[in-house]
C-alpha cells in the first residue's frame, strides 16, 4: 500500500478493510518518512505494532 492511500484510510471516518498477514487491521498512524504504519488487529486493540506499508493490503 502506498503512503498516501494509507494516510487517507487512517484519517477517514470510514472503516476501510485493510489486512496485514491475512488479518483485518486498523491503521492508527502513517509515518511517510519511514514508510511504516502503526496498526492493530480489529479484535485486539491492545496489540499495536509498527509494520512496513508494503505489508498492508486493501480489500
Amino acid at each position: 500500500m502506498n503512503s498516501q492511500r494509507a494516510k487517507e484510510i487512517s484519517e477517514s471516518g470510514d472503516l476501510v478493510q485493510v489486512v496485514y498477514n491475512k488479518e483485518p487491521v486498523y491503521i492508527q498512524h502513517v509515518d511517510e518518512q519511514t514508510e511504516t504504519a502503526r496498526i492493530y488487529p480489529l479484535d485486539e486493540p491492545n496489540n499495536e505494532q509498527t509494520v512496513p506499508l508494503s505489508s498492508l493490503h486493501e480489500k
